[in-house]
């Protein structure tokens, strides 16, 4: 009997049995809880995605306008967002608007590690929250708390079957215009949507931009002034050759700018190259091979000497007079009735005069080929369209016409290279001044980016006026024009 007893306590067979009736429960529970693990890290995927789409769609509209916010709001509640995820035990669940909280914020916490709760207040009691369009930069969207049902029995262990998941984003839009012209104007508009309005016809206002100068001066609306480069504060010079040449080597972003402090002679010469007029004297030569003309160059002036050397422009000789028109300024700059002291014209020009008084188009084309480029831009059209019209039927022109074509430098541009891109600011909110050469630079918010066509020469010293045609804005009411220049994007930032 002790024999047997003790066989049967030395024999191992099926041990491995009892090891695995001990262990089960830990496998099987240790097994549920990489399930559960699993589960969770796809849900938490699932609603990570949502919240950074819907984040991305209401940052994509923060542009600054005061219809931000409503604008992100629809995208957010009617776009085609479909994020559909398996919420545990519910099933398939698409994220709506009911399942988040959407806020906008001015700014974010410097550090990550300083948390957002779902109404932009952060853990040191800063709120970030705000209602104003204008000043939205940030989209937050948080998730609402998702019950997770466990498979894991936690309930044994003292625990809860079930906790909630939930997911938050931020999202922030920039723009910023490239390729740019340093120079910012005073909107000559009471407000951005005023000038939105006014541009989103084809007859086209006209700007008298007029430099301020002085210590200290501030600038009004119409005035004009320069901007810092991204690369640092440049010379009169290296300013002048960013108005000469086809593709400037800078960047502006639509979030603020700043100006450049000091006094900077005329850059006319910079900007005459677009005409086909190039000045060889002094400190700043201009390289026509560089800095090429625009396709169409009328300015109401004969050729001297063309192609050569020593090509230049002069007043047509006397008799021919009748041959030769510039694109004429809005009728208000000479009666005088134009608004904002004299520098917004309402987009009211000669085009096709009289008998007693012949338009643009009456002295440089014939009288039978009128019906077209009405067809083409309309009974009350854009000097730009009507430029643009020029290039495409410059075949059309007599030699008794001025002609359109660049004379002393044949190396010529697409159309908009008589376009210059400019910063619109509010000179009268911001109190905007020429601080002087001793002065500090200002920085100013961008209401937005705006295209202006230079109807004619810039001017020179004393004077620095230049004539425009107020094109296009980088607002959702654009026309285009700076489609190729702009780069928006929206990006997540937690």
């Amino acid at each position: 009997m002790l024999g047997t007893i003790r066989a049967f306590w030395n024999d191992q067979r099926g041990i491995a049995l009892i090891l695995l009736s001990v262990m089960l429960p830990a496998i099987i529970g240790f097994s549920l809880l990489a399930i559960d693990m699993s589960r969770v890290n796809s849900l938490h995927n699932d609603m990570q995605k949502g919240a950074d789409a819907f984040a991305l769609a209401a940052a994509a509209e923060l542009d600054g306008n005061s219809n931000a916010i409503t604008r992100a709001n629809y995208a957010v509640t009617t776009l085609l967002l479909t994020n559909s995820t398996k919420f545990s035990t519910s099933g398939d669940h698409t994220l709506v608007p009911s399942d988040l909280i959407v806020t906008y914020l001015y700014g974010i916490p410097a550090s990550d590690s300083i948390g957002l709760d779902a109404n932009g207040l952060d853990a040191n009691g800063v709120s970030w929250k705000t209602t104003d369009p204008k000043t939205a930069k940030f989209a937050e969207v948080t998730v609402n708390p998702t019950a997770f049902a466990a498979i894991f029995p936690a309930s044994f262990l003292g625990g809860s079957n079930g906790f909630n998941v939930q997911t938050q984003a931020v999202a922030g839009f920039s723009s910023a215009l490239c390729q740019f012209t340093p120079m910012f104007i005073c909107n000559p508009y009471a407000s951005l949507s005023a000038l939105q309005t006014a541009l989103s016809g084809t007859k086209k206002p006209m700007i008298w931009l007029k430099e301020q100068g002085g210590n200290d001066a501030r600038y009004l609306p119409g005035n004009y002034g320069f901007l810092a480069s991204p690369e640092g504060d440049k010379d009169t010079a290296a300013i002048t050759e960013m108005f000469a040449v086809t593709n400037p080597p800078a960047c502006y972003d639509q979030s603020g700018v700043t100006t450049r402090p000091g006094d900077i002679p005329p850059v006319n010469n910079g900007i005459n190259t677009r005409f086909d007029i190039y000045d060889n004297s002094g400190a700043y030569k201009t390289d026509p091979a560089i800095n090429p003309p625009a396709p169409n160059v009328r300015k109401g002036m004969d050729v001297k000497n063309p192609g050569k050397s020593n090509c230049s422009y002069v007043a047509p000789a006397n008799g021919q007079e009748k041959n030769y028109m510039a694109l004429p300024r809005d009728n208000c700059f000479t009666s005088g009735g134009c608004s904002q002291a004299g520098a917004l014209g309402d987009g009211n020009w000669n085009f096709i005069g009289t008998k007693a008084k012949p338009g643009y188009w009456d002295t440089n084309w014939s009288k039978d080929s009128g019906s077209g480029v009405i067809t083409a831009c309309g009974a009350s059209p854009s000097r730009y369209c009507v430029y643009k019209y020029e290039i495409e039927h410059k075949a059309d022109l007599t030699s008794t016409f001025e002609q359109t074509a660049p004379k002393c430098n044949s190396t010529t541009q697409p159309a908009d290279r008589r376009l210059l891109y400019v910063a619109i600011v509010d000179c009268d909110s911001n109190v905007v001044k020429n601080k002087g050469a001793k002065g500090g630079n200002q920085t100013l918010p961008v209401q937005a980016f705006a295209s202006v066509f230079v109807t004619e020469q810039a001017g020179g010293p004393p004077d620095a006026d230049i004539y425009g045609e107020m094109e296009d804005i980088s607002t959702v009411v654009g026309q285009g024009t700076l489609k190729k220049l702009q780069r928006n994007e929206a990006q997540l930032y937690r």
